[in-house]
């Protein structure tokens, strides 16, 4: 079983840009029930299914496979919930970290988050300048949560 450690945050101004490019994803969920999470995600080429348990503190177990990119388009075509989330995704690897900024479009524009994926809940790492609030426990930054509740209707 794989296991995900993760840490969010809110992004406060720019300065992270400098030097980075992003990719562009698009990705929808099958299911959104905290108990089971089921996404399906494009990124550039490749595509991939990924289920996830209900988190426990920072953690959930997740299990990630690639799948044919036909496959994918299909499932988010015919299968996945609407809407569909579409960001930008850009990582910057800092102090024995990489932190992957998120800059949703759509109904969620105007957000933007910062992830880092840790190898234990205890782990301790540099805070770049550019992060805010951490929003790890509020479920309305959960990409699952965002097809439900966008952004644009805080």
């Amino acid at each position: 079983m794989g296991v995900e450690i993760e840490r969010k945050f809110l992004v406060v101004d720019d300065s992270w840009r400098a030097g980075t490019t992003g990719s562009l994803l698009c990705q929808g969920y099958i299911s959104t029930d905290p108990e089971r999470i089921v996404r399906v995600r494009i990124e550039g080429g490749a595509a991939c299914l990924t289920i996830k348990s209900k988190s426990t503190g920072i953690s959930c177990g997740e299990w990630e496979y690639a799948i044919p990119l036909q496959d994918a388009r299909a499932l988010l075509d015919e299968v996945c919930q609407r809407p569909l989330i579409e960001k930008q995704r850009y990582r910057i690897a800092r102090d024995g970290v990489v932190w992957e900024v998120d800059e949703f479009f759509g109904d969620n524009a105007g957000l933007v988050v910062a992830e880092v994926e840790l190898n234990a809940e205890d782990q301790i790492f540099v805070r770049p300048s550019w992060l805010g609030e951490e929003v790890s426990h509020d479920r309305r930054y959960a990409n699952a949560s965002l097809i439900k509740n966008p952004y644009k209707n805080w």
